[in-house]
């Protein structure tokens, strides 16, 4: 099973969606059991393309939630790189 971890801007990303969209309490417990799956199913999420090329994403806890993640399957290590909100222009 792969490691799932989040990288310090992803935490900062995170941090700014609860506070800037008044997310319930649980948002980071909810995210956890979202980034579950990746553990065994590293590559669920689809590819990206462009200047995402190397990472794939999953929706949740919120269908308008985008995780982006890169596996790195030398390490089997999944890390999260980024947390956004999908109805906004990207980064």
């Amino acid at each position: 099973m792969a490691r799932v971890e989040l990288a310090a801007a992803a935490v900062e990303d995170l941090d700014e969606l609860i506070r800037t969209h008044s997310l319930p309490p649980d948002t980071r417990s909810r995210i956890a059991r979202s980034l579950r799956a990746l553990e065994r199913f590293s590559l669920l999420g689809p590819a990206l393309e462009g200047r995402w090329d190397g990472l794939r994403f999953v929706l949740g806890p919120w269908r308008w939630l985008v995780i982006v993640y890169v596996f790195i399957e030398g390490e089997d290590r999944v890390v999260i790189v980024t947390l956004q909100d999908a109805r906004s222009p990207p980064p």
